[in-house]
């Protein structure tokens, strides 16, 4: 397994986390995604409705509860919270 950084860009919302992510995957960064390496955005799980124009598999994978736990039991999130 190819190793790698994790990298968190944390903050409360609407202070520009998106604006920094897509700065990072664009640009030079697209070039290295493309090769296989450079940076890749993480998409979390949520149990919650979508809002106003998130989108499935981009914003965030909604899931149901029951599916949700059936993740962890299967040790599939790095973390979880609830």
């Amino acid at each position: 397994m190819k190793k790698g950084r994790l990298f968190v860009i944390s903050g409360p919302s609407g202070v520009g986390k998106g604006t920094i992510c897509d700065g990072l995957l664009s640009g030079e960064g697209a070039a290295q995604k493309a090769a296989g390496e450079g940076p890749v955005l993480s998409v979390s799980v949520t149990t919650r409705r979508p809002r106003l124009g998130e989108k499935d598999g981009v914003s965030y994978r909604f899931v149901k509860e029951e599916a949700f736990r059936s993740m962890i039991a299967r040790d599939e999130f790095l973390e979880c919270a609830e």
